[in-house]
């Protein structure tokens, strides 16, 4: 039976894993300690290592497993930006989850449009308290506004559908447009300008780290809504507080944060948070933080579950798969999988 050390365990995670891990006969052996340069000691013995989003998985880790015989870790994610995928070439061999559940990604986002936008937050704190006042809780109609929409991948599409059902009309950017998508594709500063509201969709990249920061928020429009369901180091969480405290920005909301990864997923209401930056966007009456909590859906879980699996089996009967991740695989003539073989 193949066995996977599965750190940085959620409750949310064990009955999936178990389920799947016994219909594929791969046994999960949960640590809740997160993957770190003390903890990959652990994986020794194990045939492979299951990591979490906010894992970094640097190359001394990489090294640390390599050397403790690991030959494999398993993403439960879509997103690789926390690997060095480089120093794991050669060693490590790396699967990932490029799509779990495009729905819930885009759900969570419209789900925190509406929120911001109705102000649904204000009002249910105020009901609770038997304030049934409605000052201060006007929104705008959805109906005829002009959404931005930055990336047009599963995820990005799926929210495209859904923000037309609305009847708002679409901009979309994307490096790779799909030219069968009903959008108004345009460039990134065009849709910074036009835009009413505009919803982060794509990975994060060294190129477009910060996409949004003081100089992109100068471009928008007064009162601009902001939503990022995707990379926190898209946004730079410094610009993003002054230009609310300028109130050139009308709301923002935020699944993912820059330096989440010692803080999201994580209980710290008896801790003071040492973050400025977040501490203060939290404080913000027009900012909602969720803490990566878009992907949580029954679905989303279960997919994951199953693929992470058969990724692992997939890898030990020496199959070729396309969730296997390398740093060839942007070079179309160097890259194996393209050939149906393992990426070395």
């Amino acid at each position: 039976m193949i066995r996977i050390a599965f750190f940085d365990t959620k409750s949310f995670d064990r009955v999936p894993f178990d389920t799947f891990g016994k219909q594929y006969e791969v046994e999960y052996v949960f640590f809740e300690s997160r993957l770190n340069e003390e903890t990959a000691q652990l994986a020794k013995g194990f045939d492979g290592v299951c990591a979490f989003v906010n894992d970094p998985v640097n190359k001394k880790i990489i090294d640390i497993l390599y050397e403790n015989g690991v030959r494999l870790l398993l993403l439960r994610s879509a997103g690789f930006n926390h690997v060095d995928i480089k120093a794991a070439f050669g060693k490590i061999h790396v699967y990932r989850v490029p799509a779990y559940s495009p729905y819930a990604i885009a759900e969570h986002a419209m789900a925190l449009l509406l929120t911001a936008n109705r102000r649904i937050h204000k009002a249910y704190i105020r009901t609770r308290e038997y304030n049934f006042s409605l000052n201060e809780l006007m929104g705008v109609d959805l109906h005829e506004k002009v959404i931005g929409v930055v990336g047009t991948g599963k995820i990005g599409k799926v929210f495209v559908n859904i923000c037309k059902g609305f009847g708002m009309h679409v901009l979309a950017y994307d490096k790779y447009p799909d030219p069968n998508l009903d959008v108004e594709y345009t460039e990134l500063d065009d849709l910074f300008m036009r835009s009413d509201f505009i919803s982060l969709h794509c990975p994060l990249t060294d190129e477009n780290r910060y996409m949004i920061d003081s100089s992109a928020i100068q471009k928008m429009k007064k009162g601009v809504g902001i939503i990022n369901t995707s990379r926190g180091g898209l946004v730079k969480g410094e610009d993003l507080l002054e230009g609310i405290k300028q109130r050139h920005i009308g709301f923002v909301c935020l699944d993912v944060y820059e330096e989440e990864g010692d803080i999201f997923f994580e209980d710290k209401s008896g801790h003071i948070l040492d973050d400025d930056v977040l501490r203060n966007l939290i404080a913000m009456p027009n900012v909602i933080v969720t803490s990566h909590q878009a992907f949580l859906t029954r679905e989303a879980l279960n997919n994951i579950a199953e693929t992470t699996t058969k990724n692992a089996v997939d890898y030990f009967n020496g199959g070729s798969n396309q969730n296997e991740i390398c740093y060839h695989c942007t070079d179309i003539k160097n890259c194996r999988k393209a050939r149906k073989e393992k990426c070395f």
